[in-house]
């Protein structure tokens, strides 16, 4: 029962207490003069202009910093600080007005670099990851184009490009694959299955230089034995060819024995494997997977071994033979340079795989 009364009684005293603070704030504010409270009006009307549009913290304009900071100077001191803004937040828009009012125009400077001469710089450098910012810079110089070190550097760096021995680094194992294409060889295994659900490996070797493809076997068990026979044979087939090739590339799989390596080593051929789960580091080969993939088992239902390895020689030799190749400027790999032009009218069609893909000859 007390405890009530105790509750009732400083419910009664608060209300007093708000009421009382009410009224003297109302004597206050007739103690003000109108211009005064014109003005705290005004910038209560702009404050909730700003607050209405915005969802959370507010972002006033320009146009709304400048009309509170020209009206906030005309409330009374004790009135700033409860405002939308702090009396800090209108010392720095002012800051930035007087700054900007007496802020002198930048110079012109340097003129920008052209987008032709930018193209070329990046261009040189992709082209040659060994050369430094000078040696760039002076190859440019030789050409006719004067451009400093740093803008070089700049221009480069705008294109995420590394320095010289960095960039070196980061397209080592591309550059190699490119520079040795003429003398490279790879190879690898893919699989199949079949239709009676048996899974089959195919064997092949690609020449990098011509992009031929050579299917060497299907197995079942590809085991070390067999490849290194399917080895010994390609390299008879080979003949004056293996004195041209200098490096094979294959993976780590258990297929590639010693045995498999000193077959191709006898030719002076080295082999060279790949990292790890790197599949990119023999990227010839595991396109041609693909390919074959994409435009030949995926598409058939393949009954047996034997219809397979129909299949696969008919496709190399179309792919060799009959197929354009974007790395050999749209000639297919045993294609002659020189191409006699055929009236369109004597062009036919001849189906190969049974008309899975077409290949188009001058009619006999």
């Amino acid at each position: 029962m007390l405890d009530r009364v105790a509750g009732s009684w400083l419910v009664f005293l608060s209300l007093i207490y708000r009421f009382f603070m009410t009224v003297l704030s109302w004597f206050v504010l007739l103690a003000r003069s109108s211009a005064s409270k014109d003005v705290e009006i005004l910038v209560l009307w702009q404050e909730v202009a700003v607050l209405r549009r915005q969802e959370g913290r507010p972002r006033p304009t320009w146009s709304d910093r400048a009309v509170i900071a020209a009206l906030a100077r005309l409330l009374p001191k004790y009135l700033r600080a409860h405002r939308v803004v702090t009396p800090g937040t209108l010392l720095a828009w002012h800051r930035r007005l007087v700054a900007a009012k007496w802020r002198q125009p930048r110079p012109p400077g340097r003129p920008p670099t052209p987008p032709a001469l930018v193209e070329l710089i990046v261009r040189v450098a992709r082209e040659n990851p060994s050369w430094g910012y000078t040696r760039i810079q002076g190859e440019l110089r030789r050409l006719g184009h004067l451009v400093g070190a740093s803008t070089i550097r700049r221009i480069l760096r705008a294109h995420r490009m590394s320095p010289a021995p960095c960039r070196v680094h980061e397209r080592d194992w591309r550059r190699f694959t490119r520079a040795h294409a003429e003398t490279l060889l790879a190879c690898d295994f893919f699989h199949v299955d079949l239709a009676n659900l048996h899974r089959v490996y195919v064997f092949f070797v690609m020449d990098v230089r011509e992009r031929a493809v050579y299917v060497l076997g299907v197995t079942p068990f590809p085991t070390g034995e067999r490849t290194v026979q399917a080895a010994r044979q390609f390299t008879w087939r080979l003949g004056d060819r293996a004195g041209r090739v200098r490096y094979l590339i294959r993976d780590r799989a258990g297929q590639f024995t010693d045995a498999f390596d000193a077959v191709f080593a006898a030719e002076g051929i080295e082999v060279l494997r790949s990292a790890p789960q790197c599949p990119r580091m023999n990227a010839y080969a595991e396109r041609w997977v693909r390919t074959v993939r994409s435009e030949c088992t995926d598409r058939m239902l393949l009954v047996g071994q034997r219809h397979l390895e129909h299949v696969l020689d008919e496709y190399a030799e179309h792919y060799n033979a009959g197929r354009a190749h974007r790395a050999l400027d749209l000639r297919a790999p045993l294609d002659a340079p020189n191409v006699v032009p055929f009236p369109a009218a004597r062009i036919v069609r001849k189906p190969v795989l049974g008309g899975l893909i077409s290949k188009y000859a001058a009619a006999a």
